[in-house]
């Protein structure tokens, strides 16, 4: 089966009782891990879903764009926001993000386990585009492994990367690659079950000059 991740599978996506369940979900311990170091500035959360990234670097001082294609997933993300104390530095933006473009470069791009209706590594040249120099690039997608048919806990093949994929669209006179790993985690409190995440993680800071 294949997936266009059009508004309409998003808004769907987001109605639904799990994908309601998903934004009330942590921020995940990678973007800690990864940005704790950085200094506070602007940021562009690419695909904001549930919007617990975003949010997460708001509370830590950073000035936030958190741009998503569904409306249901952006009213969730700004309900939680309100009670979060960190509302004023983030700006919720409804964008399709394989046609819109930001009016300005940022100091911190990243993505966690989007998918555009465009292809996965096109998307993620797209938003590199948007670092602006000596700043830092953070993808966090899925790592497709054997049996994943589904979008959620188990996506397609065409919502999956490897490490390799995409540091090798890189320029390594451009970039500066920090982190390229794939790790495997568990996601608890899905009812009774432990949910394991095949995850990929890259860092990237892109060169000044």
């Amino acid at each position: 089966m294949t997936y266009e991740f059009d508004k309409d599978f998003w808004e769907r996506h987001w109605q639904e009782g799990r994908a309601g369940s998903m934004g009330g979900n942590p921020p995940n311990p990678y973007l800690a891990r990864e940005t704790g170091g950085l200094t506070p500035g602007t940021a562009l959360d690419a695909g904001c879903g549930g919007g617990a990234e975003a949010i997460w670097l708001a509370s830590h001082g950073w000035h936030v764009t958190a741009a998503d294609i569904s409306s249901e997933a952006l009213a969730r993300a700004a309900e939680r926001a309100a009670a979060s104390g960190a509302a004023e530095r983030l700006q919720w933006v409804e964008a399709d993000l394989s046609v819109w473009s930001p009016d300005a470069r940022f100091d911190l791009v990243m993505t966690h386990y989007a998918h555009p209706a465009m292809p996965q590594l096109e998307f993620y040249d797209r938003i590199a585009g948007w670092v602006a120099p000596g700043g830092t690039l953070l993808i966090v997608g899925h790592l497709h492994t054997p049996g994943s048919t589904g979008h959620g806990h188990h996506p397609p093949a065409e919502a999956s990367v490897t490490s390799a994929a995409i540091t090798a669209r890189m320029d390594g006179t451009e970039w500066e690659i920090v982190t390229a790993e794939e790790c495997l985690r568990t996601l608890t409190g899905h009812g009774s079950r432990a949910v394991p995440l095949h995850d990929v993680v890259v860092r990237a800071t892109r060169r000044e000059s």
